[in-house]
């Protein structure tokens, strides 16, 4: 989409849902990306910013404004980038992504992603999710390491993106968290959505929120440290992250929300104190991991189910946590 659109609602597309109005009216882009320029306010409604599931009424003016980098971005190229690939068939892949490698391009990190390595791997990939992200149905954050399908072809990845928009795609992760949760297991279910003071990132918050819902059970305690297995309801931006600092136990490691730096370290008692900045050091990004994912083959409908290990960081973050003072 290269030019301004400038539309108004007639009375025959009343009560539409603002995103599915717009896949409607010649807007060549996903629902992924209409979404995402919604939220980016590039979609007015009457000259203000709404919402996705806004409801049209007739006489709406409805203007879309393309991102102003559209024209600058550069074509995606193969990059010989390494993949761990625990399956593989003729429909998917299923990656064990590493932290530090970013999923798609996106402006200013046109290089260097996982779609670039997948270019390279496979000259055959689903375009459900819009020319910049082939392949791609879900995705991990740049410093979350686990596991991620990805479609080889269009039949394979509307299957599964009907199963993860119905909550069938099981996504289980692992996190280390500073200090000990209350209760050995529970349910968070608190809106997530973009922080009024900062767009990067996200908050607990019911003005702007989406339902968001994650259960979680502690698996091993340490002495000011847990090692937590968290299973998605949904699967809003940063939520697990989000929502583990909501409970005062934020992701160790994470620089965003709360969980790197002297203010951290400093909540411990000076014996421990040594051993959280130890702790801190011998890992550069969140412990967050995605270990499980089970979900049905689109094609054969049979139940996949995989497991990715703790990578090294994290392995060595839960042995020196291990470690008695």
């Amino acid at each position: 989409m290269e030019t301004n659109l400038d539309m108004k609602v007639s009375p025959a597309q009343s009560r539409i849902r603002l995103d599915r109005y717009l896949s409607c009216q010649g807007v060549c882009l996903s629902r992924t990306k209409i979404q995402e320029m919604i939220a980016a306010r590039l979609v007015l409604v009457n000259g203000r910013a709404a919402v996705p599931g806004y409801l049209v009424k007739p006489g709406d003016r409805v203007q879309v404004t393309p991102r102003p980098e559209a024209r600058e971005r550069p074509g995606l190229e193969a990059e010989d980038i390494p993949l761990k690939i625990v399956f593989e068939d003729e429909h998917l892949l299923v990656v064990d992504k590493p932290a530090g490698l970013v999923v798609h391009p996106a402006p200013g990190n046109y290089t260097g992603t996982l779609v670039n390595a997948l270019l390279h791997h496979s000259r055959q990939l689903s375009g459900g999710s819009g020319k910049e992200r082939p392949g791609i149905l879900h995705r991990l954050d740049k410093n979350t390491s686990g596991l991620l399908i990805v479609a080889k072809t269009d039949r394979a990845h509307a299957v599964l993106a009907a199963q993860l928009e119905a909550r069938r795609i099981e996504r289980t992760y692992l996190a280390v968290v500073w200090g000990r949760l209350p209760q050995r297991s529970g349910t968070v279910d608190a809106p997530v959505g973009r922080s009024a003071f900062d767009r990067k990132r996200m908050d607990v918050t019911a003005l702007r929120g989406r339902q968001a819902v994650t259960h979680y059970a502690v698996e091993r305690e340490f002495e000011f440290a847990s090692l937590v297995r968290l299973k998605l309801g949904t699967g809003r931006t940063h939520q697990i992250r989000v929502h583990l600092a909501h409970l005062g136990h934020p992701v160790l490691g994470d620089p965003e929300y709360g969980g790197r730096g002297r203010q951290v370290v400093r909540q411990f008692a000076i014996g421990r104190q040594v051993q959280a900045e130890r702790a801190l050091d011998l890992i550069d990004r969140q412990a967050l991991h995605a270990r499980n994912l089970e979900f049905r083959h689109p094609v054969s409908g049979r139940t996949m189910a995989f497991e990715a290990g703790l990578p090294d960081d994290m392995v060595r973050l839960v042995a020196h946590l291990s470690e008695k003072p």
